[in-house]
């Protein structure tokens, strides 16, 4: 019992918090929108997100760079590496966001409160 217990206290310690991924979202806000009535704005709109195709938002005009990137889909793994550096990533996209989010924790945060917002 002993060992089951030492296993999840790394899984706990790791739990994304969706409370301070909304506080970081604020930081998306002044471009995109999230939740059941987000529209696009400056950028497309963020509502289940992952699991999206690439570029595939009705009515919003993608750059070159996003339309011929890489992968198709959005998953954990490209979403965290586009917030922490979109241009590494998608060299050619019109996403202006210089600062990226560089901290760990924060970018699993911001995804937890992105995935939080398609089960709306």
């Amino acid at each position: 019992m002993a060992a089951a217990l030492v296993a999840v206290i790394p899984t706990a310690a790791a739990a994304q918090d969706v409370e301070a991924g909304a506080s970081i979202f604020k930081k998306c806000a002044a471009c995109h929108q999230i939740g059941p009535t987000a529209k696009n704005a400056l950028g497309p709109e963020l509502t289940c997100v992952i699991g999206r195709k690439v570029a595939s938002v009705e009515g919003f005009q993608y750059s070159e760079g996003l339309k011929k990137a890489a992968f198709t889909t959005w998953d954990d793994e490209h979403f965290l590496q586009w917030v922490e550096n979109n241009k590494k990533l998608v060299p050619g996209t019109k996403m202006i966001f210089p600062a990226g989010v560089k901290d760990e924790t924060d970018r699993a945060n911001l995804l937890a409160y992105v995935k939080s917002q398609c089960a709306k």
